[in-house]
């Protein structure tokens, strides 16, 4: 099968950075679909596998991990799932990833593909969803069907996948939204996607959010700097408030007052620990992608792709991963069919 790869961890100029490659195809484990991949998106967490560093692969590694496809076989303790089901999955950071024409994932992972979208925009969604569903209503405690009226979130990097999913879910599930966003093309595209308000993230959000009749939110999620806007969120969050995050801090954090003052809760995201660690919940994350699956079809909630860079190859590979470390990728970059 065609499949792109690395051996080696080099700077994305760099045309062996990824690899056109051949591959035999991988045989289904128990719970295993095994997927004709026909469209993959890419994230952030591609660039930073590939990024540059020491150490060769003795076998080329294939990265890649949003993805939408057609079952072609299951494995043998398979039940969710049948040859030629449509399927959109974020994957699993343990295995050999979707930048392959047929690649294994765990059924408890994947979710039906939504009919109102194509292969490319489902692509787009699942790893961004999956993060901005846990952390909001997993992690932080929210129901997405409770009454969550009254309550503010403010979502720092708003422009990226995960913030665009989380602005669309928070204000479906009542939130009033706050998103930052330093450009006007971004901030509209902010509101477009349910934002009540949108603040610039390069001036200080206090005084924005005073301005705006907000002295402080019951909720931050911060997707962009953690160790930037710490101090800051300390301030502005209510007591008993809540702060998700998604990003290493660079640096240690103090995680006293105000935090411990105002016992405002601190919750990590990453999507890949239930795959990661087989936890007994993994049929959580099939869940979750069915739900948004029905939220789609039913007009609640639009995909984050803003862009088809054309068929899965290394050089197309290498073109999205080159943007996204450019650092203003607005939603999500797919690739889809092969050539």
């Amino acid at each position: 099968m065609k499949a792109v790869g690395l051996t080696r961890y080099l700077p994305i100029d760099d045309p062996h950075s990824l690899q056109d490659i051949e591959l035999p195809v991988p045989v289904p484990g128990p719970h295993d679909l095994l997927v004709r991949v026909e469209a993959v998106s890419v994230n952030p967490v591609d660039t930073k596998l590939r990024a540059p560093r020491d150490g060769v692969e003795s076998t080329p590694r294939v990265l890649g991990f949003d993805a939408a496809g057609v079952v072609e076989s299951v494995g043998s303790e398979v039940t969710l799932f049948q040859p030629g089901d449509e399927v959109y999955y974020a994957g699993d950071v343990t295995r050999p990833g979707s930048n392959a024409q047929y690649q294994l994932v765990d059924e408890r992972i994947a979710g039906a593909r939504p009919v109102t979208l194509d292969f490319a925009e489902a692509a787009a969604l699942p790893l961004a969803t999956l993060t901005a569903w846990e952390l909001l209503f997993e992690r932080m405690c929210y129901g997405f069907d409770a009454d969550n009226s009254g309550k503010r979130l403010l979502v720092i990097g708003g422009a990226g996948g995960v913030g665009s999913i989380a602005i669309q879910l928070a204000r479906h599930a009542g939130f009033t939204v706050v998103a930052t966003a330093s450009r006007g093309e971004t901030a509209d595209g902010r509101r477009r996607m349910g934002a009540h308000e949108v603040v610039d993230h390069s001036q200080p959000l206090g005084p924005q959010l005073e301005a705006l009749g907000m002295g402080e939110v019951e909720a931050a999620i911060n997707l962009a700097d953690t160790d930037r806007y710490w101090d800051e969120l300390g301030r502005i969050l209510a007591p008993q408030g809540h702060v998700g995050l998604v990003v290493e801090p660079k640096g240690p954090l103090r995680i006293g007052d105000p935090y411990k003052a105002k016992c405002i809760g601190i919750h990590w995201e990453f999507m890949f620990a239930r795959s990661r660690f087989r936890t007994e919940d993994m049929i959580c994350q099939h869940r979750i992608l069915n739900r948004v699956g029905s939220l789609v079809e039913a007009g609640e909630l639009r995909t984050t792709l803003t862009e088809v860079l054309g068929p899965i190859n290394a050089a197309n590979l290498r073109e999205a991963h080159r943007r996204l470390e450019s650092g203003r990728t607005i939603g999500k970059l797919a690739l889809s069919g092969w050539e």
